[in-house]
């Protein structure tokens, strides 16, 4: 993932409100009003969130065939993807360095042991 786009998910997700959104919108798409009335967000407040969310990638709006005005909301899987790619590498890094550091304590413990030491 480039290093913008991993800035801008990071970015978007700090919110707590925008993480609740992607948690209602994990479940299924939704209009914003419902997600406004879920999380108790005036229409304006959730408006700049979604707006955030978008221009991230996290999430896109469909329009409705019967009302142009109905927007409905949508998770994207491949920014989800990324963000976990990046995760993984970072947890393989830290399991390395946890493995290394395992290996130096029970090295220094049998050497401790083979001078008589305790």
């Amino acid at each position: 993932m480039p290093k913008t786009e991993l800035n801008a998910t990071l970015a978007a997700l700090a919110d707590r409100n925008r993480r609740a959104v992607v948690d209602l919108l994990k479940d299924e798409p939704r209009r914003a009003g419902e997600i406004a009335a879920a999380l108790s967000l005036t229409p304006p407040a959730l408006s700049r969130h979604l707006r955030v969310l978008r221009r991230s990638g996290l999430i896109h709006e469909q329009g409705v065939e019967e009302d142009a005005r109905v927007r409905i909301y949508h998770l994207r899987k491949e920014p989800f993807d990324e963000l976990r790619g990046w995760l993984d590498e970072v947890e393989s890094f830290w399991t390395g360095e946890l493995a290394a550091f395992r290996d130096h304590v029970e090295a220094s413990k049998s050497r401790r042991r083979g001078s008589g030491k305790k």
